[in-house]
């Protein structure tokens, strides 16, 4: 498989995990929104724990990701 070809696919499933990261997220917050309108005559406030995305677990995969990507192309020779 040529170089422009290999980079493509693997833009291709770059793309596809984070928009898939994404969407959880995306989910994450909606179901934050909606229990903090269900919990909104409630003293308690907004309980966000466990629906916080981790940013630096998401970072730390993305490092790992592009550094091997860069390995995949051999550009670290």
């Amino acid at each position: 498989m040529d170089k422009k070809k290999r980079a493509a696919a693997m833009a291709a499933v770059y793309a596809h995990i984070k928009t898939s990261e994404e969407r959880k997220v995306q989910a994450l917050a909606e179901q934050a929104e909606q229990k903090d309108a269900a919990g909104a005559g409630s003293s308690k406030g907004r309980d966000f724990l466990g629906l916080v995305p981790n940013i630096w677990g998401m970072a730390g995969r993305q490092s790992q990701m592009q550094a091997n990507t860069m390995m995949q192309l051999r550009m670290f020779r």
